[in-house]
């Protein structure tokens, strides 16, 4: 879909406002976006990294507030539709419609899903699980694969402190379960179901 304007953003730039008004998707075309929340003291959670083919800024479509903040993690190329321009497609393609909502719908699950973890796990537990997904999407059981993840974008992910994450990581690379250097991780064996 070409009917919007390409954009070019450099690493690091925040293209979407938590609580501002908007009415633009962002379809990426290069890149890696991280779409996140953040409280009045600046802590912050990541919600999910976004690549080519993805799309975000749907949540406020309905004329609401973003209800997420979104940051280049690299220089990133994005075309921009607005509401009228992403309708008029529709309205030409109305498959394109399913598509969004199937997107949309993943989305919900992965949110549940994440819900679930943070509200049902310890922090370990919800390290142990972010560790376990990370490394098993780049290998085939995960371990000896390594995961470019720094201590800080655990603890967005997991929703605590970036201190508890070190104490944590620290632990398990003297127990000889990972491997640490530069934000990258290395998982050496299995994480034990308790720590």
């Amino acid at each position: 879909m070409r009917r919007g304007d390409v954009r070019r953003y450099a690493k690091g730039t925040l293209i979407i406002q938590e609580g501002d008004h908007g009415d633009t998707l962002y379809v990426i075309l290069h890149g890696l976006l991280r779409a996140f929340g953040a409280d009045d003291q600046g802590r912050e959670i990541t919600y999910g990294s976004f690549g080519a083919g993805e799309c975000v800024g749907e949540m406020s479509l309905d004329g609401g507030t973003r209800s997420a903040s979104v940051m280049t993690l690299e220089p990133s190329v994005c075309v921009v539709l607005t509401r009228e321009t992403l309708l008029r497609y529709i309205a030409e393609q109305p498959e394109f419609a399913f598509e969004l909502l199937a997107m949309v719908i993943q989305r919900a699950r992965s949110v549940t899903l994440s819900a679930k973890r943070l509200a049902l796990n310890d922090v370990y537990g919800r390290l142990r699980l972010l560790l376990g997904a990370e490394s098993a999407q780049l290998g085939s059981d995960g371990v000896g694969v390594e995961v470019c993840l720094t201590h800080q974008d655990i603890a967005n992910r997991i929703g605590c402190s970036r201190e508890m994450v070190s104490r944590l990581m620290k632990d398990l690379e003297k127990g000889g379960y990972l491997a640490q250097q530069r934000g990258r991780v290395r998982l050496l064996r299995a994480l034990p179901h308790r720590w």
